[in-house]
């Protein structure tokens, strides 16, 4: 007997049909009963296969930015409700004590004065002339009108009276008969490598704020100057973030010629690099040139080509909060929660410890830490054993849960995982990294992808130097401006 097809009619017998059958042709029924019993074993089966298959697929559907890895943009527009992993520290909202605000205050010498006196009294004298008694003050601030300042060089050649002739020699980056000035540079490069325009808008913006009338091509050979005079910058900010104690690392997807490239980041608090390549893994962080001769503690969300390199290494624990909060909710397991609860009392132990001037944890508090995470990994294990062996004749390992997975990394990575709580200097996240690689997908978001690769090269290199320009708290734009007179700012110093 096949198992019947969707929608197929199956003949159901009575019981009287049935004990007929069994009295009068007992041979045939039991060969009919062993055949219901093959065909039912197989429904059971498929049914099974179909179950696990639609749980999967629904685990997969509940993934978002809140409980994985997967960034905010994938979520659609039903938007997971928002949820932050961090907990509320108690504070009223608003300002706190000692923050220093910036309320727009008066001047002491203003640019221009206005007098608005009044003309006549109602008796029909002058007052003009009359004694002032008091006088208030209201300060208005607001932007110039903006124009071009057109400055024009003349040298000029002159006849000594030994009959020598002498001429004069332009400024350096007084080029051409007409060009753009320094400053028109620098606002062109801050608008469309700082705040994202495209080429066309950038001109746009260019043209209503300041009355200069850039074509596409021209801002693209800006950029080309920019990138060429940041060339030392780059090696500079390459080279201190090399020999830093800490740096972050992450890399995301870029279109490129209608390809996929990959931007590789590099970060500490005080410099950021970018750099475009191919290739996600080791060979595009190699040819990033930072990790290859990187000695200090390398954060990371665990991406196996980070670990191929010879360094300390840290993981990002917020990744493994979401995912440990994603096991709660798909799977139902409770030492996930428990192992999210863990690493936040952990986090908030350091935390505390750092406050009170402390450099490392007191050996005993260790210890109990790492028996409470083994004791966790142990409930881990128990509700999640390994599958059975592969069955033969099929390639392969089985295959492994998520949570399994999970499981085996905290297990195997537990010195990475807790890097953190052993050494001060290694945050408990990622998140620098996060948020410096967010500005590539946000200009891919804003302007689209680069029409060829040294549009992504520019870009990266540029980019590099006005983020660590705005971690030292530098105007950017004068930064530019710097950079346009062969005198970047240097991260050094």
């Amino acid at each position: 007997m096949k198992a019947p097809k969707p929608g197929q009619i199956v003949y159901e017998p009575t019981k009287q049909e049935a004990l007929d059958l069994v009295l009068q042709e007992p041979e045939k029924a039991a060969e009919l009963l062993v055949q219901l019993s093959k065909t039912v074993n197989a429904l059971a089966l498929q049914v099974s296969q179909l179950t696990s298959r639609i749980e999967e697929l629904e685990r997969q559907h509940s993934q978002n930015s809140s409980n994985s890895s997967k960034p905010p943009s994938s979520d659609g527009y039903k938007k997971p409700s928002p949820r932050s992993l961090r907990k509320k520290a108690g504070k009223k909202k608003g300002g706190q004590k000692g923050h220093q605000g910036n309320t727009l205050k008066m001047v002491a010498v203003p640019d221009e004065v206005i007098l608005h006196e009044p003309d006549v009294c109602s008796c029909g004298r002058s007052v003009r002339s009359g004694v002032i008694v008091a006088e208030q003050r209201r300060q208005v601030f607001d932007v110039p009108k903006i124009s071009l300042h057109v400055t024009e060089h003349r040298i000029r050649t002159t006849v000594c009276s030994c009959g020598t002739i002498h001429t004069g020699v332009f400024p350096d980056g007084v080029n051409a008969p007409v060009q753009y000035g320094t400053r028109v540079k620098a606002a062109g490069t801050y608008l469309h490598q700082y705040h994202h325009l495209p080429y066309e808008r950038t001109c746009e913006a260019m043209g209503d704020l300041l009355g200069c009338a850039l074509s596409p091509g021209t801002l693209k050979n800006i950029m080309s100057e920019c990138h060429k005079k940041l060339e030392g910058a780059a090696k500079e900010i390459q080279d201190h973030i090399t020999h830093s104690s800490v740096a972050h690392f992450d890399e995301t997807g870029l279109r490129v010629a209608g390809k996929n490239y990959w931007v590789h980041s590099a970060s500490t608090h005080k410099a950021t690099y970018y750099y475009a390549h191919q290739r996600r893994g080791s060979e595009g962080s190699e040819s990033a040139g930072i990790l290859p001769v990187f000695s200090g503690t390398a954060v990371h969300d665990g991406w196996k080509s980070y670990i191929g390199f010879d360094c300390n290494h840290g993981l990002c624990n917020a990744h493994h909060l979401r995912e440990l909060i994603f096991i709660t909710e798909a799977y139902k397991q409770p030492w996930a929660m428990e192992m999210v609860y863990f690493l936040r009392s952990i986090k908030k132990t350091v935390d505390a410890a750092k406050r009170d001037g402390l450099h490392q944890l007191p050996d005993t508090i260790l210890q109990d830490l790492k028996n409470n995470y083994e004791h966790t990994l142990k409930k881990a294990y128990a509700a999640n054993p390994y599958p059975e062996p592969a069955v033969p004749k099929k390639r392969g390992r089985p295959k492994k849960s998520k949570p399994l997975n999970l499981i085996e990394r905290l297990d195997k990575q537990r010195d990475l995982v807790l890097r953190f709580a052993h050494d001060f200097t290694v945050p408990f996240d990622n998140n620098l990294a996060e948020r410096d690689v967010r500005m590539v997908k946000l200009r891919q978001k804003v302007s689209g992808c680069f029409r060829e690769p040294s549009g992504a090269e520019m870009f990266c290199r540029i980019r590099s130097y006005i983020s660590t320009a705005r971690k030292n708290g530098l105007d950017v734009i004068q930064a530019l401006y710097n950079a346009f007179q062969r005198d970047p700012f240097s991260v050094g110093t």
